[in-house]
């Protein structure tokens, strides 16, 4: 297997993952998303904005736009607009990874903000945002033990990777 197919299938599966968390949360009440849990972020629906604000922030340096707007994006706490955001970033992000040539995947994207500077390549920090939200979903599904949801679904990468292809089936 070489890089792009790996990167391929890390942003699919990351999207097919997304996908699942957002129709499980989308059954739980906005009592539940918004309950205070000691965790990194307080709330299940908060912790789940930070995920995809985090994702935001990567794309613009990942797309080479630098355009990410912190206000604009904190600025949105709507459940419906959260769930909206993240789906449409974790698309995006897996149609560029998907239009992108090797050459491409490897590019070193410099970046100087006010928190660090580095200079990697577009393949690290693609892994860098799959990573950041499986840690955070990881406390999602902490947070909701915590507070009496115990249903939710089965995300482990080797489980997507065994029945993508039915599942793809099975969707069109």
């Amino acid at each position: 297997m070489n890089l792009k197919t790996l990167i391929i299938h890390t942003v699919q599966y990351n999207h097919w993952v997304i996908n699942k968390y957002i129709d499980w949360l989308s059954t739980k009440s906005d009592e539940q998303l918004n309950q205070e849990v000691i965790s990194s972020f307080p709330t299940i629906l908060k912790t789940l904005h930070h995920i995809w604000q985090t994702q935001e922030y990567w794309w613009s340096y990942i797309s080479e736009n630098n355009d990410f707007d912190f206000a604009a994006t904190s600025a949105i706490t709507d459940k419906e607009e959260i769930f909206n955001a993240i789906r449409n970033n974790s698309q995006k992000l897996m149609n560029y990874v998907e239009s992108l040539s090797e050459e491409g995947l490897t590019k070193n994207v410099k970046i100087e903000s006010q928190w660090f500077q580095c200079d990697f390549s577009k393949y690290e920090y693609i892994q860098h945002i799959v990573l950041h939200g499986t840690y955070h979903r990881g406390q999602i599904v902490t947070m909701g033990r915590n507070i009496g949801i115990t249903d939710a679904p089965m995300t482990d990468y080797n489980f997507w990777n065994i029945y993508k292809d039915a599942e793809v089936a099975n969707t069109n």
